[in-house]
């Protein structure tokens, strides 16, 4: 059995047995006992509205393509 006790000189020990527990609870150490979390409520999720309207997509021209001045240069 593992115990954290707690001293406010020494900081905080671990005891292995109900013997060493009785024994340092007599010179001034405490049973650590931890913070009950807080559980807060989850929150609704959160809807997006879409107010913007899609834009058609704009045709890029094909940079891979050669200009017609290019083929001219012979």
């Amino acid at each position: 059995m593992n115990i954290v006790l707690v001293h406010p000189q020494h900081g905080a020990k671990i005891a292995l047995s109900e013997s060493e527990i009785e024994h340092d609870e007599k010179h001034g150490w405490t049973r650590y006992t931890a913070p009950t979390p807080v559980v807060e409520p989850e929150a609704a999720p959160v809807k997006r509205r879409y107010t913007r309207r899609m834009e058609q997509p704009v045709e890029q021209p094909n940079s891979n393509a050669l200009a017609s001045d290019d083929l001219e240069g012979d």
